[in-house]
């Protein structure tokens, strides 16, 4: 299992991290700090896809007036490789649910993951 994890907070990276390796502990994880840096780690994966991408939306401000992590999943489903990849975004954003529901991907909102952190079993099914 391959595993990438987009978030520009390193806390919330390793919180992540921690409930991943719960679920699949064989798994690799590769971090990127951006959505730039997401980008870059998906051509450089592109020949062994990921087969779960967890992005945050709120990060680098170059995209607006969409969020960071909206663009990012909108590159990801420009790589044919990437079609059968799982991906999820777990922010604070208060319109999370509307903006992965139109790019047709799950959501996991922030507060929902500190508080019941089982919530990340979703990503397992």
């Amino acid at each position: 299992m391959k595993i990438l994890i987009v978030d520009d907070v390193k806390g919330w990276r390793d919180y992540h991290t921690k409930y991943i390796n719960h679920l699949f502990p064989q798994s690799e994880i590769i971090y990127a700090e951006s959505a730039r840096e997401g980008y870059d780690k998906l051509l450089e994966n592109n020949n062994s896809p990921f087969d779960i991408i967890l992005t945050d939306l709120q990060m680098e401000n170059d995209f607006e007036p969409k969020y960071a992590g909206e663009w990012f999943v909108e590159q990801i489903k420009t790589f044919h490789n990437y079609y059968k990849t799982k991906v999820y975004i777990i922010s604070a954003s208060y319109n999370v649910n509307i903006i992965a529901e139109n790019l047709r991907v799950d959501y996991i909102r922030k507060s929902t993951a500190k508080n019941f952190p089982d919530v990340y079993e979703k990503i397992k099914n």
